[in-house]
């Protein structure tokens, strides 16, 4: 249990952090980045990884019931769907609201939707990892309120000038946003048996697993996010800020940004497994609220909350120590099982 603990913990610190090296491309808009992003961490890097670690590539997926990979390209790419509505909220909420919202409807759905699929564990065990995500949730909320504050503190100071988007229309993008991004949860959950039963009849390792499990969903996602970054680029006529003379520097960066969003979701995988009977509704849990709290962390080393009010940084802290509570409390409901 405490390795698989550990891997989703991790999982989560690399999805905190895998867009740092953004910070540092040059002469590229955001549909550059972010449209090369997607292409590399959804296409290439999965394709590389698959084909160089799993054994019998063809013959396993072939060895995987048609329906299973069905259902998982039908989730994945619903989960790509709600990954650029996400991008789309923010522009009329702000990001602190906008990524509360989501990011809450995705762990507390995204963590139950594996009972539907798996079924109820036992009561005690159901009603303590229920109380963990609630208070996670907590965790989440009183981040929002924090970032909400912090706006307004900006606005009232005159640091900000940002205007106010359709609040009603955000929140809705929002939240239907985060319930299609779960599609990711219901993939893993479904199809995690079957390519495992399959890899291991061909001698792969129990860790090549989640690397066989991620190839279908981010190929099937990434359809839906290489459709919607293209349409970008030439609504934004962004095309030709890829001959920048920066390229080189920044494809490296973005690689290296494709390669920790990849590796990411594939140690979530494998920290499912190791986690046990529960494992993808506590895995999932503990994944995405490690990437929370290591964002809030992040924000506050780089000292993008120093000129925030006192009551905004309290309510920050109040939310980064609701979902360390809250992690602690899943595990202990893992454990229980």
């Amino acid at each position: 249990m405490i390795e698989g603990i550990v891997l989703a913990i991790g999982a989560g610190l690399m999805l905190g952090l895998y867009a740092l090296p953004e910070k540092f491309t040059k002469d590229f808009k955001f549909e550059n980045t972010w449209g090369l992003f997607f292409m590399l961490t959804m296409f290439l890097v999965p394709i590389i990884a698959s084909l160089t670690l799993i054994k019998d590539f063809s013959s396993v997926f072939a060895a995987v019931p048609t329906d299973i990979l069905f259902k998982m390209a039908a989730a994945s790419v619903l989960w790509g769907i709600g990954v650029m509505m996400w991008g789309k909220a923010i522009n009329h909420i702000g990001l602190s609201l906008g990524f509360s919202l989501f990011i809450g409807t995705v762990i507390l759905v995204g963590s139950i939707l594996p009972f539907v699929v798996e079924g109820l564990p036992p009561q005690n065990v159901f009603l303590t990892v229920l109380a963990g995500i609630f208070v996670v949730l907590l965790g989440v909320l009183f981040n929002g309120q924090a970032g909400i504050t912090r706006e307004l503190d900006e606005l009232k100071s005159g640091q900000s000038k940002k205007e106010k988007g359709d609040m009603v229309k955000g929140i809705t993008i929002a939240v239907v946003g985060g319930l299609l991004a779960t599609g990711f949860s219901y993939a893993n959950a479904v199809g995690r048996p079957s390519i495992h039963e399959a890899f291991q009849a061909a001698g792969n390792a129990e860790w090549v697993t989640a690397v066989g499990v991620m190839f279908p969903i981010f190929i099937s996602g990434g359809i839906v996010m290489a459709a919607y970054f293209a349409w970008q680029l030439s609504a934004k006529k962004a095309w030709d800020n890829f001959k920048t003379p920066s390229f080189s520097k920044n494809f490296v960066l973005i690689f290296i940004m494709a390669v920790f969003h990849y590796a990411a979701s594939a140690l979530f995988a494998f920290a499912a497994f190791k986690l046990g009977d529960i494992g993808n509704t506590v895995g999932y849990a503990i994944f995405n609220t490690s990437c929370v709290a290591t964002a809030i962390v992040s924000g506050i080393i780089t000292k993008e909350w120093v000129n925030a009010s006192s009551k905004a940084k309290n309510y920050l802290y109040l939310s980064l120590a609701c979902m360390i509570v809250g992690i602690i409390i899943i595990a202990i409901g893992n454990g229980i099982s």
